[in-house]
Parts: C-alpha cells; sequence; structure tokens
C-alpha cells in the first residue's frame, strides 16, 4: 500500500480502538486525530478546519435548536400526554408509545424523543404494578426506528444527505428515507411490540425502577389567574386534571386566609392561591393544563409564559442563609426574581404559606426562575443544588405557533424554494422572537462534543477517501463476495456498518462506510443511491450494547438492564432490519 494509504488507515484503526475503549472523550479522540493528520500531511492545512463550516454540521446543529422549541412550547407533550393508559395490556402499551416515539423522533431529535416519553413509560409502569425495563428498551429502540423516516431525525440521514452533494452534486430531500426508513420502522416497531419484550429479563422490581425519576413531594402555591373571573370554575372540578397529573389539591387561600377544608364547593377568583402536593413535574403539568401561575409570575416578565424559566430543586443545609428564615423575609423574589413555589419536608404538610413557611435544615426547596437567576439565588441562599432536578417550564399556549413554524420551515426546504439549513435557521429566529427559547438556550441546545466529532471527522473522511482508503475495503468486500449477486455486497455492507454502529458514535460510522459504499457501488457499475441508502439504515440501527447510540445509554440505569441484555432484542432485531431493508432497497432504489 502507498504510504498515505497506510497511515490513514492505521489512524483510523487507532481511532476505533479509543472510541471502543471510551476512556478518552470521543471529540477530543476526533481532534486529535485531526491534528495529528494535518501534522502527516495527510490533510491539506487550508482543509483542517473545513468540516466546522460544513453544511451537515450546521444541519444537525439546528435541529437540535428546533427540537428543544417544539419541546418548550409543548408541541411535543400535547402528543405524549395522549399516549399514555396504563390499564393497557403491554403489548398495546409497547405499540402504541412506540409509536409515538418513533413519529416524534421523525420531526425531532431522537434522544429528546426519548427524554420527554421514557418518564411517562416509567410512571405508567409503576401504575401498572410492573417492570419498567419490560418497556423501556422497546421504546428506546423504536425512537431510533423513528429516526430513519426522514432526512432530519437522525444524523446519519443528514451526513449521508450532504455526502451525497459533495460527490454526486445533488443532496436527498426531506422524504427520500421515509420509503426505506418507514418500512425498516413498521417492521422493527411490530416485532418489539409483540415478541421483542418477551425476551427481556424481568428482574428490576417495583422498588428499583422508578428511583431514577421519583422526586420529593411538595407542597406549592398556584395562582389563579386574571382570566379566571370570565367563568365559574370550582376547585372540585380541577379534581379530574389533578389525577390525570398525579397532583393532590389540598385547599384554597383567598385574601391571605386558608379557606376551611378542602374547599372542593368554592368558585376560583382572580387572585385566589390553590394549594398543590406533587412532584415538580407534575405541578408543571397541572399549572399549565389547569391555566394557573406561580406564586409571584408578575415579577418575571413575561409571567407563566417567560421565557426559559425552570424548577431546580435544592437542599437546605444547617448553615444556609435561609435556615430559620421565610423567603418573604429574605426578599428572595424581590432580590432574585426567583420563586419558592414548594417546600418537601419529610413527607410533612403543613399549614402556613409557602412564601411565609419558616425553612429548616434538611427541608427540599423547589425554586422557579431563569436558569442564571436560580444558580446565584442558590449560592446566596447557601443551599445545594440536587444534581438532575432540573424541570423546565413549557409555554403550552405557544404550541400552535411552534408547529406552525416547524412545518413552514419544512415545507419551504420540501417545496425546495429553500435549502434545508436556511429553512431550519429562519426556524430558530422565529423560535428567539416567540421566546421558545433565549439566547443561552440556543447554545445549551447543541451537543457541542457531537458537533466537535463530525467537524473533525469529515476532512479524516475526506482524506480516507483520496487516499484510496475506501477503495481498498470496498475492495476486500467485493473479494469477499466475488461469486454473489450484488445485493449480497449490499448485504455485507450493512452488516459491517451496524457491526461498527454498535460501538462506535452514529455519525463516526456514517462517515467511514459512505465512502466504501460509493466506491462498492462504482465498481460493481451499480446504482449508488442504494449503497449509500444502505449505509444510512445500519448506521441508524446499534442495537446490540449500551454505547452504541444514546438513547440505549439513557435507558440503562431506570430499566435495571446490564450490558448481555440488549443482545436479547437487539440481535433479532438486527436481522430483521437487513432482512426487511435489502428488499426494500431493491424496491424502491432499485440497484
Amino acid at each position: 500500500m502507498p504510504e498515505d494509504q497506510t497511515l490513514i488507515i492505521g489512524l483510523f484503526a487507532v481511532i476505533f480502538v479509543l472510541l471502543v475503549w471510551g476512556r478518552v472523550r470521543y471529540d477530543l479522540v476526533a481532534f486529535g486525530a485531526l491534528t495529528l493528520a494535518a501534522i502527516l500531511g495527510l490533510v491539506p492545512s487550508d482543509d483542517v478546519f473545513s468540516g466546522f463550516g460544513h453544511s451537515a454540521v450546521a444541519i444537525i446543529a439546528l435541529v437540535l435548536i428546533v427540537s428543544r422549541g417544539l419541546s418548550s412550547s409543548g408541541a411535543v407533550e400535547l402528543i405524549a400526554s395522549r399516549v399514555i393508559d396504563p390499564e393497557r395490556p403491554l403489548p398495546l402499551h409497547i405499540a402504541i408509545i412506540g409509536s409515538a416515539g418513533a413519529v416524534l423522533s421523525a420531526v425531532i431529535n431522537n434522544v429528546a424523543a426519548l427524554a420527554l416519553l421514557m418518564p411517562l413509560d416509567v410512571e405508567a409502569a409503576e401504575k401498572a404494578k410492573r417492570a419498567a425495563g419490560q418497556s423501556l428498551m422497546p421504546l428506546s429502540f423504536a425512537t431510533i426506528l423513528g429516526g430513519m423516516v426522514t432526512l432530519i431525525g437522525t444524523p446519519p440521514n443528514i451526513v449521508i444527505s450532504e455526502y451525497r452533494q459533495d460527490v454526486l452534486g445533488q443532496s436527498f430531500s426531506m422524504f427520500d428515507f421515509a420509503p426505506v426508513g418507514l418500512t425498516v420502522a413498521i417492521a422493527g416497531i411490530v416485532f418489539v411490540a409483540l415478541i421483542g419484550w418477551r425476551l427481556l429479563p424481568s428482574r428490576t422490581s417495583i422498588a428499583e425502577q422508578g428511583q431514577a425519576f421519583r422526586k420529593g413531594r411538595y407542597v406549592a402555591e398556584l395562582k389563579v389567574a386574571e382570566s379566571a373571573g370570565e367563568k365559574d370554575i370550582t376547585v372540585l372540578s380541577l379534581y379530574p386534571t389533578a389525577e390525570d397529573t398525579d397532583i393532590h389539591i389540598l385547599g384554597l387561600i383567598r385574601h391571605g386566609k386558608r379557606r376551611p377544608g378542602l374547599a372542593s364547593r368554592e368558585t376560583l377568583q382572580p387572585g385566589d392561591f390553590l394549594v398543590v402536593e406533587g412532584e415538580p413535574k407534575s405541578i408543571e403539568a397541572f399549572m399549565g393544563k389547569a391555566s394557573l401561575e406561580f406564586a409571584g409570575s408578575e415579577q418575571h416578565e413575561g409571567g407563566v409564559l417567560a421565557p426559559g424559566l425552570a424548577l431546580r430543586e435544592a437542599i437546605v443545609p444547617d448553615d444556609a442563609r435561609i435556615n430559620g428564615h421565610t423567603a418573604r423575609s429574605l426578599g428572595l423574589l424581590h432580590r432574585h426574581a426567583v420563586t419558592l413555589l414548594g417546600v418537601s419536608r419529610e413527607g410533612r404538610r403543613f399549614q402556613d404559606r409557602v412564601r411565609l413557611l419558616r425553612v429548616r435544615a434538611g427541608d427540599v426547596l423547589l425554586l422557579l426562575g431563569t436558569p442564571r437567576n436560580v444558580e446565584s439565588s442558590m449560592e446566596w441562599l447557601g443551599v445545594l443544588p440536587i444534581e438532575g432536578r432540573h424541570t423546565e417550564v413549557i409555554q403550552r399556549r405557544k404550541a400552535g405557533l411552534s408547529i406552525a413554524v416547524f412545518v413552514g420551515a419544512v415545507g419551504l426546504a420540501v417545496a425546495g424554494l429553500l435549502p434545508l439549513a436556511v429553512s431550519l435557521a429562519a426556524a430558530v429566529i422565529a423560535f428567539l422572537l416567540l421566546g421558545l427559547v433565549t439566547g443561552r438556550e440556543v447554545y445549551n441546545s447543541i451537543e457541542w462534543k457531537v458537533i466537535v466529532l463530525l467537524a473533525s471527522l469529515i476532512p479524516l473522511a475526506e482524506a480516507f477517501e483520496r487516499t484510496g482508503g475506501a477503495e481498498l475495503l470496498a475492495g476486500q468486500i467485493l473479494v469477499l463476495t466475488a461469486d454473489s449477486a450484488p445485493w449480497v455486497s449490499l448485504a455485507v455492507l450493512m452488516l459491517v456498518t451496524m457491526t461498527m454502529s454498535d460501538f462506535l458514535n452514529n455519525v463516526a460510522t456514517t462517515l467511514i462506510a459512505a465512502p466504501i459504499g460509493l466506491s462498492i457501488a462504482r465498481t460493481l457499475d451499480a446504482n449508488p443511491d442504494t449503497f449509500l441508502m444502505a449505509v444510512a439504515v445500519a448506521a441508524s440501527c446499534a442495537f446490540l450494547t449500551p454505547i452504541g447510540h444514546k438513547n440505549n445509554t439513557i435507558i440503562l440505569g431506570p430499566g435495571g438492564y446490564r450490558f448481555s441484555d440488549y443482545w436479547r432484542m437487539g440481535l433479532p432485531l438486527e436481522v430483521l432490519v437487513i432482512a426487511v431493508s435489502i428488499p426494500a432497497l431493491l424496491l424502491f432504489w432499485p440497484i
């Protein structure tokens, strides 16, 4: 082999080993390899940072921001809330929540789709008195499958589309992936719903499974909005909503005084406070569905619809400033524009109003405000934040607007009136103007490690193809399948790509496998789109390990899984994917 070819293949071998080893962050591995390639002369100095300006990088970043905006508006929650019913048989539950996850993954980032549906799935498992591990892995796999249906559903599709633009002069369109992706997704969801979940162990106990999501229950005060006077609403009429959101209504405060009993027959008046008990997410959901506001909302610009508000939980140590004081006496709302929304005290209920309650060491506080204000207020109060206890305040009244903006952006791209990157950028600007995301959230929404990984690997992949490395590996596959039909080479390519994706980031896998697939197609004088589509499907299907896809990693703890559990359902699913996708590829993208 020529020296450049030997060096680039050796460099990719080192990258593969380091990524599988996992002790060094994958973005640092890729960036370090890019730097070394530039030093060795494998990547021209003018092209070292070209990946950071590549359209695939921009599209992936913009998709993540748009996903954040859709979630913040309640548009995604609107769909999710209608798919949970703990009374359903498990196969039907998996089929419905899996289908919902697949639909969401087709239009937003599949990690965001899983993050939204996973707590709902765990809650349904608790109510049905079964292990959450029976349905979490099927849900994770369904969200991965759903991402294959559209261009923006998963990073491999975006990378393949932009690679086609670079080498063939035209990218894939938004729904070019749908015929094969939808076929595979439907077959996969049917499998996980009817057969897959039966292959999983049910070792996780009910007591163990909810630890990742079971939070403290808080007593909180929610303010009745001024619009409440337009129609008669009694406390009793809110009981069904409270039950749906797992909230207990404890009473009513009017003119600063607690009404007798539960005040269930009282008609709500503007300025009343409803006293409720529940977990942070439940309180936030009840507040939105019942059109209530939080105490002190007038101090936050935009009130309950103010952008960027979030709930944070913090514990009170002995030396905290707030220990022995009330939120009002310290002027928490006035000084920091942060509301003490609720207090949890060893499961006890109390009669004092939340802002007038004398806080004790050991209490857990539920604070509401912008992330920056809450962070500074926690430091000032001397309380300790509880990691992972973060709940966003959803702006549900803007759900329709966010959906209209997103559909409009996709429509402009599909019609060819604007490039996808430009239409998504316009959607991000619209979300900023609507207050669905803040400037800070724009940057926080982007997974920078993936961006650096992709931007670093793009020049390396180009060098891999330019030096003949891709052609060499493609030749090995062709030698292996020399006496077989072209579709056998397609199947071997998918098998190799899928195996790599089980251990590598799917973006890295796509960038390595795409030039190999193109080289095979050119050698066979076959349709390159068939092989590029095969790479996109295979790179997305990482079901054998918890490290192959972030969704698989997320469910590892809450599902009570072990490393070996993923093979039980993942291996037959990967075999099914190849068995279904090969005929679909040959039908929709003739070889």
